[in-house]
Order: structure tokens, then C-alpha cells, then sequence
């Protein structure tokens, strides 16, 4: 189904009818200090590969929103199509639109200070030649990573050649544990992660007005090279002041907010804020769809309120890494308060409430922006929702379990299914009953209430299909671009089902290379299977001539423990191997049987242990099913 049922219809329209029309700045702002673009912003990779393009999403050309998207996330996808080089006050530019975060950049006494270089190496390449089109060619003498996500460091070696990092003629600036968490988030966890940001932006979706409009934070994540270049400097301390080639520059460290690693950047020269990623046009996920560790609303808002206390006598343009910047000290003050107020409104309540003893679900449904927010266009929840941040904050003080016994330790999905479908008299009891309800709109209730079905008999046709229809319901009444998305995924895979890819590559390269050591065996860890381990008792140790390490790795009980210089007395084999060979293994472009054939892997010992222990160890599917049971029901 790809029309909007009539219950969607009036409930956008309904909707669209309170909403603040008249407040109309934003347009203006976004397009403020246009000096020019590329067509269609398009950027295409060394092979010809489009990584980026605008044209697909013409559509949003018209001013008004179909029946099948909401009228609030329409006006914030057009928005988000505004693309280009823009002048945001004295010595400082941004490329806007050419990926999902902007590229900021300073001009300094001597060269250029760039700020975020976006996803991909593609388009920070092609953002800074756009630069160059309309300014003076001059070097890049430092990048500045506002944090640690990586559409804002991953195209560096599109700006920089490491060469230049290394002779010390080019600077990179991050905030404390950086490296750390920028790495990190992407690997222990990174296939689930990668697998559910599928859902979260959607880039196996189609574009269009029944389809993927928006990511929030921008259109989508672009595609092409990822990179990573190690900082030279790290700021550390909560507030620091540097001159970067002539440009003072005051740091404040934000760590756990948006982001582990992150920091506000004020240009006393121009009275100019820039807020990273912890004020943008949006209300910002406390968690988001993907997956992460939940993040500290408290502090988040406790970081704006100081940003807000020390610079907002002075402040007159405030920008982010995303959207587009505010000028004007009312309105710039009036901004950061109002995006202090959301993240302390959202934890100080969601605390309250869990104090009376609701739970999660129901908070969800009870809390409501008060007036003042809810009126405010960037308040609104494109990117996070005030439904999914409640649960997360729940989550960070309570843990996922809301304190009913019954809930503790519940049937999982698949015998749930098959007892709720036998306990509604059914397959087709449960299917007439639906059918009633999508007609009525009771769109949440069917998906809901199929997904047992869908779990009990995941090839049941008719219940994939009109579970898939409530889904696509919800995605055109969704203003979240993130919710609209899951939903969209979710009726697709039910449609089509999943085609496995088989095994791709973790990381980029340059994100394999910064992994620790310890980083890799964390990694190995989580991929131990328990059945095939048990009983095992292996010792392995470790030498990296040309890291200079020396590791030892203990199989017991079916958990893998490592330890750097143990030197153990008794290891049941020696393994010899130079790092690059493990950054193969990570990057899935060499086996460890084809290793020890061609001898990159040297073993002294007993080799059957340590052929055992890798036997145990699992690969991962990339795309494991979501919206229906894993193994196809078995």
C-alpha cells in the first residue's frame, strides 16, 4: 500500500493545523549568505560512483506536504535540501547540504582551519574545492574534529594528506579520548549497530513522498571513502584557549553529552558559537535508534547552560555541524536556553514521573513539550522524539526493567508469538480482528499485535503484508525522519524479506588501523560461541614484533580474558604476527587459514590449540532479520 489511509490524512492535517506557520525564520537563516553550489550538489568517487546527489530528492521542491508524510518533517526535509557554500560571519564558511553534517571553515592568518570534514573523502574533497571556487586557494594548516561520530571526522584524507599531519605542517585537533571513542563505538558492537542504522536512516530505501524523505540531521549519510587521522593535539582540560594560526579559539569540553568525546568551539573575534552537535534544529536523541550507549541529558543541558553563562553577554551568530546558524544576541540567547530547557525538561520529568512509579511506556505516552517548546520548530523531534529519549533515560538510571516481576523474564519473541496467536483463537482470528482494526486506524495495535503472528508463522503471507501496510501507516504520520524510516524498513523486509550479504568489511581501513591490540582481542571476545567452546582451556600467547607488544589470551569457560606483558609460564602456543596482518583479518580481506598458509602467522607450540580456538569463533551476518525471527523461525 502506498496511498495514505484516511485516518493518516486527518491525523497530518490535524496536526499541520497547530503548528507554528507563521514562524517562518528558518528558511530565511538557511539560506543566508548563499555564495554558490555545485548542481544538484552531485559528487561522484575515483570509478565514476555517485556517493552524493540532491536531484532525487526534487520532490520536495513543492511547499506542500502529501497526505503521506507529515506536514512538520516535509517542511524540515526542504529545509534540508538547502545546499552550498554559505559565509556565516567574518573569516568563517560552511558547506551545507553536500552530506548530513556541515563543513565549517576558518580562515586564518596563513591557511585555512577546517572544522568536521564530513562522512567521506569524496565529499570533503569535493566541499573544500567548492570553497576554492568562490575563495582564495590557500593550505589547510589544521582540522578540528567537534567530535567522535563519523560524519564528522571520516573524510579527512579528502582535506589533508597525512604526510602533512606527520611533518607537523598540518594540525588535528580533537577532544580528550577521541581516538578511543571514536573507534570503539564502531567495533565491539559495530555489526548490530550497523545493521539497525539501516533503520534508523534508511539508505535501502527509496526516495520519495511513500518513501525516505529525510534523516533529520540532514538528508542521509553520504557514501564513499571512510578515513581517520590520528589528533596531534588533544584538549583536555574543560575549558582551553588556543590561537590556531592567528585565530583565538576558546574549547569547552562536553564529554557524554551528544557524543563521549566532544567540544564547543567560541571565536572571540566574531563572537561566534559553535555548538558541535549539542544544539542543532532538532530535538537530539538521548539514545538513538541504532543503538548506543545512553547519553547524560542532565549534563547535556548543564553544558549549554555554561556555554550559555560565558558567552551569551557577547554571542551574535550561533552555528552547529548541522542546520544552519542563528544571528542576533536575543535570538542567539534564546536559542541555546531553549535547547538547555529541552534536555533538562526531558530528564528532570521523565526522573519525576519514574518516582511515582510509571514506567517507560507509560511516561512516553504522558510527557508532552510544555508551551514555549513545543512551539519551537527546533524543539521538534525529527531526529529524537520526546517518546524514545524517555526510555532511554529511564534506561540510564532504572536499566531496561521496569520493576514489574511478570516483565523480569518473559518468553522470547518466537513461543510469545505462537502462545498470544493459540491464546486469540488463531492465525485467523488474530487476522479478522486486524483487518478491523488497520480499517479503523488503529495502526500501532495491528503492527503490534501481527508481530506475534509474524513471530509464530513467519510465512504467513497475509499477516507480513497488513502488518507491513500499519507500519507504512505510522512512517506517513511519523514526524520523526528516523521513526518514518524504521517503519519504512521494516515494511519493506516483511515485503521482501532480507537477502544476506555475506562477510564485509568492519571498518575502513584507517578505523582497523587505530584499533588497539586490546581492541582486537575485545572484538575476538564477543565472537566466541559458547557451544563450540565448551570445555575448552586454551592459552595462547601473543608477540606483535612491529607493535613492540606482547599479549596472552586465555580461553576458559567459554570466555575469552586477555592481558598485555603477562609472559605466561605455561601457553599452549606461541603466535607470531606482525599488526597489518591483523588488520586484515579485521578488514575480512585475509582468512586466518590463508595467515598460517603463507606463513604470515607463525605458530611454536601446540598449532591443533590454537586452530581450536579459532574454530570456536563466529561470523557475523550483517544483515540478520529484525521484523521476523532470526534462523527463518527454526
Amino acid at each position: 500500500m502506498t496511498a495514505a489511509h484516511p485516518s493518516t490524512t486527518a491525523a497530518n492535517r490535524a496536526l499541520a493545523d497547530t503548528l507554528p506557520w507563521a514562524d517562518d525564520a528558518d528558511f530565511e537563516d538557511a539560506r543566508r549568505g548563499f555564495v554558490g553550489t555545485l548542481p544538484d550538489a552531485r559528487v561522484t568517487g575515483d570509478a565514476g560512483q555517485v556517493v552524493w546527489d540532491m536531484a532525487s530528492y526534487r520532490f520536495l521542491d513543492d511547499p506542500q506536504a502529501p497526505d503521506t508524510v507529515n506536514p512538520s518533517l516535509w517542511r524540515q526535509a526542504r529545509l534540508n535540501t538547502v545546499h552550498g557554500l554559505f559565509e556565516v560571519c567574518e573569516r568563517t564558511w560552511q558547506v551545507r547540504g553536500l552530506d548530513i553534517s556541515n563543513m565549517t571553515i576558518i580562515e586564518g592568518d596563513s591557511g585555512l582551519i577546517v572544522i568536521d570534514p564530513l562522512t567521506g573523502t569524496e565529499v570533503a574533497r569535493a566541499a573544500l574545492e567548492l570553497y576554492f571556487a568562490h575563495r582564495p586557494r590557500r593550505p589547510v594548516v589544521a582540522v578540528m574534529y567537534s567530535h567522535s561520530h563519523i560524519d564528522h571526522f571520516g573524510g579527512v584524507r579528502g582535506v589533508v594528506d597525512e604526510a602533512d599531519v606527520r611533518a607537523g605542517r598540518v594540525r588535528i585537533v580533537a577532544p580528550a579520548r577521541f581516538m578511543e571513542a571514536a573507534v570503539a563505538e564502531n567495533v565491539v558492537a559495530g555489526v548490530a549497530m550497523g545493521r539497525r542504522t539501516q533503520y534508523q536512516f534508511g539508505p535501502l530505501l527509496a526516495k520519495g513522498p511513500t518513501a525516505q524523505v529525510d534523516a533529520g540531521l540532514g538528508k542521509t549519510l553520504s557514501l564513499g571513502r571512510l578515513s581517520l587521522i590520528a589528533p596531534t593535539q588533544l584538549i583536555e582540560q574543560d575549558w582551553e584557549r588556543h590561537v590556531i594560526d592567528g585565530v583565538e579559539i576558546v574549547f569547552q569540553l562536553t564529554p557524554e553529552a551528544e557524543a563521549p568525546a566532544e567540544m564547543h568551539f567560541w571565536f572571540p573575534q566574531w563572537k561566534a558559537l559553535n555548538l558541535a552537535e549539542n544544539a542543532t534544529h532538532t530535538m537530539h536523541n538521548v539514545c538513538p535508534l541504532r543503538g548506543a550507549q545512553v547519553r547524560d541529558a542532565l549534563l547535556w543541558s548543564k553544558y549549554l547552560n555554561r556555554a550559555l553563562a560565558r558567552f551569551g553577554d557577547e554571542v551574535e551568530v550561533v552555528y552547529a555541524q548541522h542546520h544552519w546558524p542563528i544571528w542576533g544576541n536575543a535570538r542567539c540567547r534564546r536559542f541555546v536556553a531553549e535547547q538547555r530547557d529541552l534536555y533538562r525538561y526531558l530528564h528532570d520529568q521523565t526522573v519525576r514521573l519514574m518516582s511515582h512509579g510509571w514506567r517507560p511506556t507509560e511516561i512516553a505516552e504522558m510527557l508532552q513539550l510544555p508551551e514555549g517548546l513545543s512551539d519551537r520548530w527546533h524543539a521538534r523531534g525529527y531526529y529524537g522524539t520526546v517518546s524514545h529519549n524517555v526510555k532511554a533515560i529511564y534506561q540510564r538510571y532504572l536499566s531496561w526493567y521496569d520493576g514489574n516481576p511478570a516483565h523480569l523474564n518473559p518468553l522470547p519473541p518466537q513461543p510469545a508469538g505462537a502462545k498470544y496467536v493459540e491464546y486469540m483463537g488463531g492465525v485467523d482470528a488474530v487476522l479478522a480482528r486486524a483487518r478491523e482494526d488497520f480499517a479503523r486506524g488503529e495502526f500501532r495495535w495491528v503492527a503490534q499485535v501481527l508481530a506475534h503472528v509474524v513471530f509464530a508463522q513467519p510465512d504467513c503471507t497475509e499477516a507480513r503484508e497488513l502488518s507491513a501496510a500499519a507500519m507504512e501507516q505510522m512512517a506517513f504520520q511519523a514526524e520523526s525522519a528516523t521513526w518514518r524510516n524504521a517503519y519504512l524498513m521494516g515494511a519493506k523486509e516483511l515485503r521482501q524479506r532480507v537477502v544476506p550479504t555475506g562477510r564485509r568489511p568492519l571498518a575502513s581501513s584507517d578505523m582497523v588501523r587505530a584499533m588497539t591490540l586490546e581492541m582486537f582481542f575485545d572484538f575476538v571476545g564477543v565472537r566466541v560461541n559458547a557451544q563450540r567452546a565448551t570445555g575448552l582451556a586454551i592459552t595462547v600467547d601473543w608477540v606483535f614484533p612491529d607493535a613492540g607488544e606482547r599479549w596472552t589470551s586465555e580461553l576458559r569457560h567459554c570466555a575469552l580474558s586477555c592481558l598485555r606483558d603477562a609472559r605466561p609460564a605455561e601457553a599452549d602456543v606461541t603466535v607470531t604476527v606482525e599488526r597489518a596482518a591483523i588488520d586484515a583479518l579485521m578488514m575480512q580481506t585475509e582468512t586466518m587459514e590463508a595467515l598460517l598458509s603463507t606463513g604470515r602467522v607463525r605458530l611454536d607450540g601446540d598449532a591443533q590449540a590454537f586452530t581450536r580456538l579459532w574454530s570456536v569463533l563466529d561470523r557475523f551476518e550483517p544483515m540478520f532479520p529484525v521484523v521476523e525471527p532470526v534462523g527463518g523461525g527454526r
